[in-house]
């Protein structure tokens, strides 16, 4: 998860490796975003549209994106801190283009509509971060289970997906965590899941993610940012555990030389090398256990 250590960490990797100010501080235009984003090969055309999806909550605002014919597999893709917006927006469509439905949520739609933050915004900046902390901090485990109960019963009755293939879905640092509530909210449809530079997904707490596995049955891809593993080197240690426990296939990996953040493409941080690797060990999960 984001927080100080991350900060501190990051802008001292930035200002060794010379890329401060070429990407930290920068507003990146969407078609920089989009140059970021490799359409795959044989991509497919796609149909995106902005959608509101009834929750127990209330209505949230989603970027809903798929091909633009016949059924396929699901996708939920949770963001990280900063929440849904264009960076997240051209990661779904490239996911779409490889063949699948693709809902990407707004978490904070209980407080706010997305976006939340100004185009280009960075973690790194203090006042982002006392907008982003107390919508972070307005989020639990019982809201996560609940949002994703929603948007499975939204995406099943699309006719763009495939309700006889599971559901994946994958999350990017705060959206770690929400991957593994999800799978275990609805586990009979979730058959994947993928935390990119994930946080919390082990901890000491009774509502850890971790303790969540023997309820799940999705196989899963654990991306972790080297900068997370050495802050806790315990954890992929427990990852490891408890999916062996529950007879549950994990690739579970850390990412070395890769920083909290990397796999996002408006990161301060994206590293493409790692990037493209994490990508592509996702799409190898999802065609095994999405089939």
């Amino acid at each position: 998860m984001c927080d100080e250590h991350t900060v501190q960490d990051n802008e001292e990797f930035l200002k060794s490796s010379g890329d401060l100010s070429r990407r930290g501080f920068t507003v990146l235009s969407a078609a920089m975003l989009a140059a970021c984003a490799t359409p795959p090969a044989n991509a497919q055309e796609i149909v995106e549209a902005e959608v509101k999806v009834q929750t127990p909550d209330g209505v949230a605002d989603c970027y809903f994106v798929h091909p633009a014919g016949g059924k396929h597999p699901a996708i939920i893709v949770w963001p990280d801190i900063l929440g849904l917006r264009t960076g997240f927006r051209i990661m779904g469509k490239r996911l779409a283009q490889s063949g699948y439905s693709v809902l990407v949520v707004n978490p904070y739609y209980r407080k706010a509509q997305a976006p939340v933050t100004a185009e280009g915004a960075s973690f790194q900046d203090p006042a982002t971060r006392a907008v982003l902390m107390p919508l972070y901090q307005s989020l639990t485990p019982a809201t996560n289970r609940t949002d994703a109960v929603a948007f499975v019963k939204f995406l099943d009755s699309q006719k763009s997906v495939d309700t006889k293939r599971k559901i994946g879905t994958t999350g990017y640092c705060m959206g770690g965590p929400m991957t593994m509530r999800t799978a275990a909210a609805v586990p009979d449809r979730i058959g994947a899941g993928g935390s990119f530079h994930g946080g919390g997904l082990a901890t000491k707490n009774a509502d850890s993610p971790h303790l969540l596995v023997p309820t799940m049955k999705a196989s899963y891809l654990i991306a972790i940012a080297d900068n997370d593993d050495k802050s806790d080197p315990a954890a992929k240690t427990t990852l490891r555990e408890a999916f062996d426990a529950a007879k549950l296939p994990a690739e579970i990996e850390v990412y070395t030389g890769a920083m909290h953040g990397w796999c996002a493409i408006d990161s301060a941080v994206y590293n493409e090398a790692s990037a493209e690797k994490a990508w592509s060990r996702m799409l190898a999960l999802f065609e095994t256990a999405l089939a």
